[in-house]
């Protein structure tokens, strides 16, 4: 998956937002995920190569350097996340933590971030292999 994002004033989404600003929300993001009951059952926990690959896998996406691709290969992002169970709650929460990272990362403008978040709601949708469970908390 390649950065369907827009070039604007100031390059690309990647240059707009930094290498320093997108590595710091990325840490930031990891710190919400391993206190999200929703999400920790899905996720190792040591976060740190999850974080490599989340850093790596974002400079490509926002139109920076094609890290992921350099070390790791194709994304294959649906392929990749199939054998864990997304569903559309847990989907859900993960946005709410990349919101929450968004937020305590004043270095990324309110525009960036939305148009970042905006991008990554699509991914996350994307992601859904599992349905929601009736009469049960959405896991």
């Amino acid at each position: 998956m390649t950065a369907p994002l827009s070039l604007t004033t100031g390059g690309s989404l990647y240059d707009r937002i930094g290498p320093e600003a997108l590595a710091a929300l990325v840490s930031r993001f990891y710190d919400f995920v391993a206190r999200e009951p929703l999400l920790t059952p899905i996720f190792p926990a040591d976060l740190t190569l999850t974080a490599e690959k989340q850093l790596a896998f974002l400079s490509g996406f926002l139109g920076g350097p094609p890290l992921y691709h350099e070390r790791f290969g194709h994304p294959r992002l649906r392929a990749r996340h199939l054998p864990f169970p997304i569903t559309p709650a847990r989907a859900q929460a993960w946005l709410a933590c990349m919101r929450a990272a968004l937020d305590a990362t004043p270095a990324i403008s309110a525009a960036d971030g939305q148009e970042l978040f905006t991008a990554l709601s699509r991914v996350a949708a994307h992601m859904v292999n599992t349905p929601a469970q009736t009469g049960a908390a959405d896991a």
